[in-house]
Order: C-alpha cells, then sequence, then structure tokens
C-alpha cells in the first residue's frame, strides 16, 4: 500500500504519528499546500515518510501527485471545500479514496429548515456508479464522527439488536482550553459549517428532512467521568450515511456544543462573519470565515493547554436479539493528557485520525474491501473495533 496523505495540519499530523507504528504500508506522501508544514509531519519519522506540495483544490495536482509516487490509496485529511477535487484527482489516477467529512450540502433556496436541498455526500454518491464500474473503492466519512460512529451502528444492527427503533449519534466532552475564552478544538471552518446549516433528520417512512439549527436540545450524560451535557441538532454525515445500509426508523446527530458556543456561532451568522464568499477589504479580497479562522488559535497547537476528556458515540434503542426492549451507547473515550503524553497530540484531532488509518489497515490486510462510493457501515464492525482495541484505543458499551 502507498498512501497519499493530503493535508499535514491537526489531524493529518496526528494520523501520521499513528501510522509511524504500524507496518502495514510501504510510503506515506504527506502533502500540503504548506511545504514546511509537511516537512515538520515528517521530519523525525522513518524513510517511508515523504514531504510534498499539493494544491488541494486542484484535482490534477492530486492526480499528478499520486502517479509520480504511484499512490494506491489516497487519505483526505483537508477541510470539507476541498473534499471534490481530492476525490476526482484520486479516481482520476486510479487510486481509492478515504475521507473524514464528505462533500458540501446546500440548503433548500424555499423551505431549508423543513426541506433539503443537495445533501452531505450528494456529490460523491453521483459519481458510486463510475467508481464501482472502475472497481475503485472511496470510503467516505471515516473520522470520528462520522466513522467510528457509523460502525458502532453496524455493530449496534448485527450484534446487539433484531429491530432498531432510532440510531442517535452524540458528542461530549468536558475539554477546558486554559488561557483562552474561546478556542475551539477542532476545524473552527468545519464547525461553522456543520453547526450553521440546516440540520438533517432521517425517519421511516417520511425520509431525510431538516430542522433549525441547536434544534431540540436533550440532557445526555456521557460515560467515564465527563457526565451531563447539553446536545442540540446538528448537521453531520452520520444521518446521510447510516439509512443507505442499516434498518432504522430515525437517525439523529446532536452535538455537546455549550450555551456559549452556540452564542458565538449565532453571532458570527449575524454578522455575515460565517460567510465563504470572499469580500473586499482596502483592496484585498477576503472570506469572512477565513478570517475567523486565522484570528483563532490553531487546534493542533492547543494540546498542551487542554484539559478533559473527549466522547463520540452511538446511541441506540430498539429490540434485543432476544426481543426485549434494549437501549445501549457505544462509545469512544480519549483523555487529553494520555493523547498528548503517548502521541504529542490533543485528544479532539487524535480521536479523530486515528480511525482513517484503521481502515487503511484493515483495506491492507483484506478484511475490508469493496468498489464504488462506501460509508463505513458497509463494512463488517468486528474487525474494525478489534483492531482500533489492538491500537491501544479501547471502546466500550453502556446499558441505559
Amino acid at each position: 500500500m502507498r498512501v497519499l496523505l493530503v493535508g499535514a495540519g491537526g489531524v493529518g499530523s496526528a494520523a501520521v504519528s499513528i501510522a509511524v507504528r504500524r507496518s502495514f504500508f510501504e510510503i506515506m506522501v504527506v502533502a500540503d499546500y504548506d511545504p514546511e508544514r509537511a516537512l515538520r509531519a515528517v521530519s523525525t519519522l522513518d524513510g517511508r515518510f515523504i514531504a510534498e506540495r499539493v494544491d488541494a483544490s486542484s484535482a490534477d495536482a492530486v492526480a499528478a501527485l499520486c502517479r509520480k509516487h504511484r499512490i494506491t490509496h489516497v487519505l483526505n485529511a483537508v477541510d470539507p471545500r476541498f473534499v471534490m477535487p481530492v476525490f476526482e484527482g484520486a479516481y482520476a489516477a486510479g487510486a481509492d479514496y478515504l475521507d473524514m467529512a464528505m462533500s458540501l450540502s446546500t440548503p433548500h433556496p424555499v423551505a431549508p429548515h423543513k426541506e433539503c436541498g443537495v445533501k452531505l455526500g450528494d456529490a460523491q454518491f453521483a459519481r458510486k456508479d463510475a467508481w464501482e464500474d472502475a472497481g475503485r473503492l472511496a470510503l467516505v466519512g471515516i473520522g470520528v464522527e462520522p466513522g467510528l460512529s457509523d460502525v458502532f451502528a453496524r455493530y449496534a444492527a448485527d450484534e446487539l439488536f433484531s429491530t432498531i427503533d432510532e440510531i442517535g449519534v452524540r458528542d461530549g466532552a468536558n475539554l477546558v482550553v486554559d488561557g483562552y475564552d474561546f478556542a475551539p478544538s477542532f476545524s473552527i471552518w468545519t464547525t461553522i459549517e456543520e453547526c450553521l446549516n440546516p440540520p438533517v433528520i432521517w425517519e421511516s417512512p417520511r425520509g431525510w428532512h431538516t430542522t433549525e439549527p441547536f434544534s431540540e436540545p436533550e440532557i445526555f450524560d456521557f460515560p467515564e467521568g465527563i457526565g451531563p451535557v447539553e446536545c442540540v441538532n446538528v448537521e453531520h454525515e452520520e444521518v446521510l450515511l447510516i439509512p443507505r445500509w442499516i434498518d432504522a426508523k430515525r437517525v439523529t446527530f446532536k452535538y455537546g456544543l455549550g450555551a456559549e458556543f452556540i452564542d458565538v456561532l449565532r453571532t458570527l451568522h449575524k454578522l455575515g462573519l460565517d460567510g465563504t464568499a470572499p469580500v473586499s477589504v482596502g483592496g484585498v479580497s477576503v472570506a469572512p470565515r477565513d478570517v475567523v479562522a486565522a484570528c483563532l488559535p490553531d487546534p493542533a497547537t492547543l494540546g498542551d493547554r487542554m484539559r478533559g476528556k473527549t466522547c463520540a458515540g452511538t446511541w441506540v434503542r430498539g429490540r434485543s436479539t432476544a426481543g426485549q426492549p434494549r437501549e445501549v451507547y457505544l462509545y469512544h473515550v480519549v483523555d487529553n493528557e494520555w493523547s498528548m503524553k503517548e502521541y504529542g497530540h490533543q485528544a479532539v484531532v487524535w480521536q479523530t485520525a486515528i480511525n482513517p488509518v484503521v481502515a487503511l489497515e484493515l483495506l491492507a490486510s483484506g478484511a475490508w474491501s469493496g468498489a464504488g462510493v462506501l460509508g463505513p457501515e458497509a463494512f463488517p464492525a468486528a474487525p474494525f473495533l478489534g483492531l482500533l482495541t489492538e491500537y491501544g484505543s479501547p471502546w466500550g458499551i453502556q446499558e441505559m
């Protein structure tokens, strides 16, 4: 396996720190628009790692780099605005593809809080026949959320339930960043995108529909000392992925943002600072959202200031394999102190990064295989969860 990792930011650099301990690949080319950042990511590693420069907005540039290094698998670790050029570049070069976020959505032009417009991943699923005909695999949404959360949903459907009434992905943390009044632990560009777009809900037989941002607040009690956190509806890929492969009457995604974070996001939206269309300021053209991102600390640099744990998981309610009512939460918790000490990366980016590395190893071994545009739910869950534990990062099940 010859891997091209596009993006040497927080998640990309964390993925490299995990992959270096494994032997399933021949080379890993780490490419970034900033060549110095790519060099930093690989500078202390073994000869399997190569730094390169790439423009992730150019499918031709991605394809050319794939051909230069005879790449077999492209791992996309950049913001979702670059999904389609990296996706198309991998296809053009005859490589398989993995990402941790899917192609962007566009709200319904008339009823954005009732009806779906262009959904997350629609542009990629529109190309599924071409990928399948070419015998190539695009494994989409294989971070932590989406990704591990989807694997949990498949495991629940296969092993724990005979029928499923509801699958709800629930994300919460008790992380604190010392020295900052406001410092998101993940890409603010991506966070704005998913939190201010209309959240999507799946309900059978109605199908996909939308609601207002931050709707249906609930208190969810997270395990391993995190405790109760208020969670709200947020647009996320799991709701668009899970119903394609798993029979469930309802699917939701709720994120534990907190009142302060929600107020900041609403203010950014009110002021137009969430916008991605460039505006002219003193003769310089710049997108407001890019200005917001530039004014905040890089999440990858916050690890030594962070305290606490982050939890990703999937809550499932239905009938057990014995036909009895059952409700469980399958989860994965990472303590920031542990991830910094063991890998040198903060908990949120590390938790995201481990899952595509596990998936790559499963593809290398043949435990996972397929063609077309597929989500994590399309593959057996047990091999993934077993290998995740082997990596030293166990998961858990909590009966509700």
